[in-house]
């Protein structure tokens, strides 16, 4: 029999048994008022999809097939109405400090209905978490200000990612390939900031945002070890709009080209850079990549919520025709056969469920939204008024020292075990749940046979919709590689990934 002392030393010696606890540790490590914020945030994700998003769904949709340059505007302004581009920012940049797990309930719960609309609010967080894992502080109050600003004079500020290029997709998002694509994207280092040409592809919500985080690249032959992240503004000289890619699914969120020709982007808007990388220990390539994971860890999991969102909305359709269609003079619902079917769907939706409920527990534990859910800075930022954070506590984040202090905490605090278990969590999130939201269209395609193909009936949608999730935020194959890497081939030293 082992003593509770030999089993410590045990749990102590094995990082892999963090990897399965991340839920259980929560109990006890997060603070017990999420729980009541989150079902809040559901109840107002419930009434902002039934009063905005399901009546224009099918019509919006529709449009955009008939005008594929329509940027849906209007939608945008109605969710900044309902303060949707803020209420998860910190209260002492204005926001409402709503913790960010959150989230990804929220988007699933608009993803059941339209992936599009869940989009055009879900990926301004993806470029707010951009910029915050630079973990410049200065520019991160700066700008999110600029996001509240914009929801208390009706004028929407979004912020987006840029990342991805013309001859390198997937290849961006580890340091193991990005050396091996065809890197275009330049930063060059002038007196007072730097001029930046070329181009980015594929960037959701490109046309609506007013400011886009730009990874870029110092060295173009050694990309791996120049990343540059850049605060960019709409209407800067030398920035200009491309085309809006005409895509199969999510129609309404803009996947726009953002090009940029001899761009000036003054040290101000500098997020980090090599010489701001200086001051930490780790290699400029290990810190690229703890960036970008800081960025990718919460992101996939969020798309895991809307394939999750997804799988639930084709399977809430097919159970509503089954429902009410007779075959063989019965309701579908009362055949074996299709209860087997509804009850696998529902299996799928839990399941994609589960993989971003236990992503967003590891990114609470040992990630990007570990010091904001410590039990101290959480109930600090929630009972402490806003006003007092905003006006002794927001000037702080100005003082070089506190993008010093961040950083050494969360680039160079965290362990390269947690790292692999943020980042192994969210690729199996993502592919998990986007490969399951696709299967349940299919299946409820084959359900509803001939009334599945009708526009409003909502499941040709979802299948649209759904195919994408498969390919953004790293191909589902580059996040298989990625769950072998963190999961699997750290026992293996002879194991090599992205080889090929």
């Amino acid at each position: 029999m082992l003593s509770d002392s030999s089993i410590e030393n045990l749990i102590n010696r094995n990082p892999k048994f963090d990897d399965i606890t991340s839920s259980l540790q929560a109990i006890a490590k997060l603070p017990k008022a999420i729980d009541k914020e989150t079902k809040k945030v559901i109840a107002l994700a419930r009434k902002f999809t039934d009063e905005e998003v399901k009546p224009h769904a099918i019509d919006l949709d529709r449009r955009m097939f008939e005008e594929p340059d329509y940027l849906p505007r209007d939608f945008v302004k109605k969710a900044n109405e309902w303060g949707l581009y803020s209420r998860w920012l910190p209260k002492a940049v204005g926001g409402e400090g709503i913790n960010l797990p959150s989230l990804t309930f929220f988007l699933e719960e608009v993803a059941s209905v339209c992936l599009s609309m869940a989009n055009l609010i879900g990926v301004h967080y993806l470029g707010v978490v951009s910029l915050s894992a630079s973990f410049n502080m200065r520019l991160f109050k700066k700008i999110c200000k600029e996001t509240v600003a914009g929801y208390r004079n009706g004028k929407p500020c979004l912020i987006s990612l840029a990342i991805t290029e013309p001859g390198a997709g997937t290849d961006v998002e580890e340091t193991e390939l990005v050396d091996k694509g065809n890197i275009a994207c330049h930063a060059e280092k002038v007196k007072d900031g730097y001029v930046l040409n070329g181009s980015k592809v594929f960037i959701s919500n490109g046309h609506l945002s007013t400011w886009h985080i730009v990874i870029a690249y110092g060295d173009l032959k050694r990309p791996s070890e120049s990343m540059v992240m850049l605060a960019v503004k709409t209407g800067a000289e030398g920035f200009s709009f491309g085309r809006q890619e005409r895509k199969m699914g999510q129609k309404a969120c803009p996947a726009s080209e953002l090009v940029f020709k001899d761009c000036f982007i003054p040290d101000e808007y500098v997020c980090i850079d090599a010489d701001q990388m200086k001051h930490l220990s780790l290699s400029s390539r290990e810190i690229a990549q703890r960036i970008v994971d800081h960025v990718l860890s919460p992101s996939r999991g969020g798309v895991g919520a809307f394939g999750a969102g997804v799988a639930r909305g084709a399977y809430e359709s097919a159970l509503e025709f089954a429902s009410e269609t007779k075959v063989a003079g019965k309701l579908l619902i009362n055949h074996e056969w299709a209860q087997c079917m509804l009850a696998e769907m529902c299996k799928n939706v839990m399941l994609a469920r589960l993989s971003y409920i236990e992503t967003n527990y590891a990114n609470s534990l040992h990630g990007s939204f570990k010091q904001l859910l410590s039990k101290p800075a959480y109930f600090f930022n929630q009972y402490v008024p806003k006003l007092f954070l905003e006006k002794f506590f927001a000037p702080l984040l100005d003082h070089p020292s506190s993008t010093n202090q961040a950083r050494k905490q969360n680039l160079e605090g965290q362990t390269v075990s947690e790292q692999q278990r943020t980042s192994g969590w969210a690729s199996l999130s993502k592919f998990s749940a986007t490969d399951l939201a696709v299967k349940n269209c299919h299946m409820a395609l084959e359900m509803m046979g001939q009334a599945g193909l009708r526009h409003d009936r909502r499941v040709e949608k979802h299948f649209r919709d759904a195919k994408l999730l498969q390919i953004y935020e790293g191909t589902n194959q580059l996040n298989r590689l990625n769950v072998f890497k963190c999961f699997i081939g750290r026992s293996f030293p002879q194991a090599v990934v992205f080889d090929e």
